[in-house]
């Protein structure tokens, strides 16, 4: 019987269509509906010396073993149903996924360091704790910040990297991926694309070889799930595996469920959310109250704003939006950038990057319009 993973649809089909049947096309040919939630840790083999050949299969390309899964922290079938459906949206060979954003973004560093590919170079503004992990060389990596036109002058022949987020966390600041990628040269690009979502855009399209998500955010996209992922070709995907398994960040099969559940409704969830972001974004425009608004050119339901008055009074003054981290989600959120989500980003690295102190960043759920110009209209006092 053919899996989730290995069937694929007889023509291409529209995205919205993708979203609600990838990762389950196997499911009706079972007796099924919804999909299952495998939460087994290990499975049964009474031939050990297949396990070990299989097992050998792995180590040596991270290719997923065929037949019945092994242990789960070498894979999971859910997760691996919302890992198919991912890869269908973003147009690539595969996707993997992992416990967090900041654990896929790792195992993406581990992969490039383990062959001495140290170096990083990546395009301010990133999230914060992205920036933070490069900074730091937590992992051993060296980062160059630069923009993008200075991109093919910083590579080096250690650089394993180039990191670009677009729209960017918090500004919504945009790239232009193809020229990036361009400059790039045989160094990979990747890309997160958390903010826009393949909805929006698909890096790969444009010529980036890894795609990031947050899957935390706009993927699940109701709040009650911690996940990460990256989209990409299989050669790479093997080495993410073999990472995945040597330091566990595994992804928890309920969440995976969550998650293929929250891409049925990505579409229209991103889609309704825009509109009413992008009308938000003309009334702050026009405010008063308001200096500025970043809203990016290819829409999406984010938009960052940088009022005259106390930010912090607005925080405590939304009723109906949540003062809170996070994004993506069906409820709108607002956050200071420089108190929180960039709070670990050097103060004058994050200026530089355009996140002013003044700035708010507003995560534009699917509540009515007027509702929430009437909470901001009276938290900017």
């Amino acid at each position: 019987m053919e899996t989730a993973r290995t069937q694929s649809p007889t023509r291409t089909r529209a995205l919205a269509t993708e979203a609600v049947h990838a990762g389950r096309d196997d499911l009706a040919e079972q007796g099924l509906h919804v999909p299952p939630i495998d939460l087994s840790t290990t499975y049964p083999s009474a031939d050990s010396r297949a396990e070990a050949a299989r097992i050998d299969a792995f180590a040596t390309t991270g290719a997923e073993p065929d037949g019945p899964p092994v242990y789960a922290r070498l894979g999971n079938p859910t997760v691996a149903r919302f890992e198919t459906a991912l890869a269908r949206l973003e147009g690539t060979e595969a996707a993997v996924a992992f416990a967090s954003g900041m654990a896929a973004l790792s195992a993406v560093l581990l992969v490039r360091a383990s062959l001495g590919l140290r170096h990083v170079v990546a395009v301010r503004p990133l999230y914060g704790c992205s920036d933070h992990l490069l900074t730091a060389g937590l992992l051993g990596s060296e980062v160059t910040w630069t923009d993008p036109a200075g991109i093919a002058e910083a590579l080096r022949p250690d650089t394993g990297l180039v990191l670009v987020e677009s729209p960017a966390n918090p500004t919504l600041a945009e790239v232009d991926l193809r020229a990036v990628a361009h400059a790039c040269g045989s160094v990979p690009l990747l890309v997160d694309n958390t903010f826009a979502t393949p909805v929006l855009q698909r890096p790969v399209e444009h010529g980036a070889r890894l795609v990031l998500h947050s899957a935390t955010k706009y993927l699940g996209g109701h709040g009650d799930v911690l996940a990460g992922a990256v989209a990409c070709d299989e050669e790479f995907a093997g080495q993410l595996r073999q990472v995945r398994f040597a330091t566990g960040g595994v992804l928890h099969p309920l969440a995976g469920y969550l998650l293929l559940r929250g891409l049925a409704t990505l579409p229209v969830r991103v889609r309704a959310a825009s509109q009413t972001a992008a009308e938000l974004a003309r009334r702050l425009a026009a405010d008063p109250r308001v200096e500025r608004v970043h809203y990016p050119r290819i829409g999406g339901a984010m938009v960052a704003f940088e009022v005259y008055g106390d930010p912090h009074a607005v925080i405590g003054g939304v009723r109906l939006v949540t003062p809170a981290v996070s994004l993506g989600s069906v409820d709108s959120l607002i956050q200071h950038p420089a108190s929180i989500s960039h709070r670990i980003v050097d103060a004058e690295d994050r200026r530089g990057a355009g996140v002013s102190d003044r700035l708010l960043r507003l995560s534009v759920g699917l509540e009515d319009v007027d509702d929430l110009w009437a909470d901001l209209d009276g938290a900017l006092g």
